[in-house]
């Protein structure tokens, strides 16, 4: 395990469309002092100044991540952006945002790890504290769960069910220590419904949504995009993604299996909450 903190070696930045709001928008990853943390900001607002990507700064969480300084900014779709930061090491960087989302690029986290791995990272004077669970803690929605219990190591497993011949019921886990999250997580693309599209359009959503950046599944089975899935268990790799993003909210890595059962933006956050709540049943160390 890492033992200091890192920060990125040198700004870089990434452009690109917003997924949901269909605006051209830009980040950049600049790096940060030690202990400071992720945060976000948009460069775009005058006088808007940095707030921490922590769950307290969520606003949203219905059909992506939103996070910033209530009646005066906000920033949403962050989720793949903050799981490749978090997966990556990167503990302290600002992110600078010019726009009102993160652009959602191929839809997937991969091009956010080639930009952290293009500027590099750097090791900073400043020790590395893990949240580590000591007793289990679990979060219900309706017929929905996310608990997570004591592991010597930070580990995901998620189970989803879709009424489509393409997914149904699906369930992996994934141990975070040596590289996965490159070679099994980062790739997967955010998913959608073709019967889905049109309500959703009406509803002000997915005005940047292509088959560039979504894989989207037609009700007879067929995957619309021209080049499939890149694997068969796709949905719940994205799936996963979605949660360390949303994991990311505590503000320091966490040391204990996270299992969710049908995941989402709002599950996950609200497993967060309950983390942040029971002190008890954790320790920083």
């Amino acid at each position: 395990m890492r033992a200091s903190q890192h920060t990125m070696a040198e700004s870089v930045s990434v452009s690109g469309v917003g997924l949901h709001s269909g605006a051209p928008v830009s980040v950049e990853l600049r790096p940060a002092p030690a202990s400071t943390g992720v945060r976000l900001v948009r460069d775009d607002v005058e006088g808007a100044q940095p707030v921490a990507a922590r769950v307290e700064n969520a606003l949203d969480s219905r059909y992506a991540t939103t996070i910033g300084a209530a009646g005066h900014w906000s920033v949403s779709t962050v989720e793949h952006l903050l799981a490749a930061l978090s997966s990556l090491g990167v503990d302290n960087v600002d992110v600078g945002v010019r726009g009102p989302e993160v652009p959602v690029l191929d839809g997937s986290a991969q091009p956010w790890v080639d930009a952290i791995e293009r500027a590099g990272l750097v090791e900073q004077d400043a020790p590395l504290r893990r949240l580590v669970i000591e007793h289990a803690i679990e979060f219900r929605l309706g017929g929905r769960v996310a608990r997570v219990v004591p592991s010597d190591q930070f580990v995901v497993s998620a189970q989803i069910a879709f009424d489509h011949a393409r997914i149904g019921r699906q369930t992996l886990t994934v141990p975070f220590e040596n590289g996965e999250f490159r070679h099994e997580i980062a790739w997967a693309r955010t998913f959608g419904f073709l019967a889905e599209v049109e309500a959703m359009k009406a509803m002000g959503l997915i005005k940047g949504g292509s088959l560039d950046n979504a894989v989207v599944y037609a009700p007879d089975g067929v995957i619309v995009n021209e080049g499939g899935s890149r694997g068969a268990d796709e949905p719940v790799r994205h799936k996963i993604l979605d949660m360390l993003g949303d994991l990311a909210l505590l503000g320091m890595p966490l040391v204990g299996r996270v299992e969710a059962v049908l995941p989402g933006h709002e599950l996950t956050h609200g497993l967060v909450r309950a983390i942040r709540e029971h002190p008890e049943s954790w320790s920083i160390r």
